[in-house]
């Protein structure tokens, strides 16, 4: 693994940034973010590979993505935390539509305590809170094991007015990843020393590394902001 790769570990390997955006990254061009469904979106989602293809779906409301597998399964309890989230979905996106989203990010005033809310009283005076607005929030991550890490995870908030486009046009791949969450639970239950190395050997655990964005993202979502000054 290089020196930018996370698994969600419990240890300080090299103390993360206190926000990075990590994600797996298939290929150069593209990278995977999870959502959590009840099991009528999700199976229909993946035999038509369009997020969309149940009429359960709603464009109304707005939808998370998680690039964290771990914060996916702390969100979701490894599946099993309600009917709404029992299956687990890997969507590959491009990398240019992933950060296009990160680009028209606002922070989120849930942000308690990490030092957004100047930022987001100029929002609100600019009057930037509009129907294609996307989300941005920094939450604790999480270790394979659910136990929160000193530095950040990026949720992302896709709007209903963004919704029909990012299901029709954003997603290249769905992949229903319940069967791997609900394994990696029975593996740790069942051998709590096992490292993230052999989760990773076994598949369970993809290889997570730093995605590069623009400076202008970077300064929008405050990236730079040290755990010192968040509040």
């Amino acid at each position: 693994m290089s020196a930018s790769t996370t698994t969600g570990t419990t240890s300080n390997q090299g103390l993360p940034p206190f926000r990075q955006i990590r994600t797996h990254q298939p290929s150069p061009d593209t990278i995977v973010v999870y959502q959590a469904y009840c099991s009528s979106i999700a199976s229909a989602a993946v035999a038509q590979q369009k997020l969309s293809a149940s009429p359960d779906f709603r464009h109304t409301r707005m939808t998370w993505v998680k690039p964290s597998w771990a914060w996916m399964l702390y969100r979701c309890g490894y599946s099993y935390k309600d009917k709404r989230q029992e299956c687990v979905l890997a969507l590959t996106m491009r990398k240019a539509d992933f950060i296009g989203l990160l680009e028209r990010g606002a922070l989120s005033t849930h942000e308690h305590g990490q030092g957004s809310g100047q930022r987001d009283k100029q929002c609100s005076g600019q009057e930037r809170v509009k129907a294609e607005e996307v989300r941005i929030q920094w939450d604790p991550e999480r270790s394979h094991r659910l136990e929160k890490l000193g530095h950040r995870s990026i949720q992302i908030g896709i709007p209903g007015a963004l919704s029909e486009k990012w299901t029709a046009d954003w997603i290249v791949r769905i992949e229903d990843v319940t069967e791997r969450a609900r394994k990696l639970k029975k593996v740790l239950d069942e051998t709590p020393d096992v490292s993230d190395a052999e989760l990773v050997e076994m598949g369970l655990v993809p290889v997570e590394t730093v995605l590069d964005v623009p400076s202008s993202v970077r300064e929008g979502l405050r990236m730079d902001l040290e755990e010192s000054k968040k509040g």
